[in-house]
């Protein structure tokens, strides 16, 4: 049997819909094999000329935001009591991985879109993730409409 101990999911809270299916995957590891699940959001960095224009109560409404839309998930699907939150500042891909090797995680659960011209050449967050991870990653695809 695999060792779960630690499941990592990262959500976009900007587009929590894309995140449904691959927080209800993660806790359905997390429950068969009595893993922690944690739900990790990552600020973006805002460019220095663009933040010199925001009001300096940004960041901190930013990841109040980011730790209340991750709180609403976790109720949603019934992990509140269970399931960590955590906000981080930086690089999406960057911090997941850097996150998963501090935490030890044993899995990664992202999700992911189809990808589009822009992701062929740049590559997107879940890509990134699957390449440098030092564990095991499930890509979840959201389902077309």
């Amino acid at each position: 049997m695999p060792k779960l101990e630690t499941i990592l999911v990262p959500i976009d809270v900007a587009q929590p819909e894309a995140a449904e299916a691959a927080l209800a995957l993660a806790r359905d590891a997390a429950k068969a094999y009595g893993g922690q699940l944690v739900l990790l959001s990552v600020l973006a960095p805002v460019p220095g000329y663009v933040k010199a224009q925001l009001p300096a109560s940004l960041h901190e409404q930013s990841v109040e935001f980011a730790t209340g839309a991750l709180k609403k998930l976790a109720a949603k699907h019934e992990v509140e009591e269970d399931a960590k939150t955590v906000v981080l500042d930086g690089h999406p891909s960057t911090r997941i991985l850097e996150y998963a090797g501090e935490a030890s995680v044993d899995l990664i659960v992202i999700a992911s879109h189809d990808p589009g011209m822009a992701d062929l050449f740049l590559g997107s967050t879940a890509a990134r993730v699957v390449r440098h991870a030092h564990c095991s990653v499930l890509v979840v695809r959201a389902k077309r409409k």
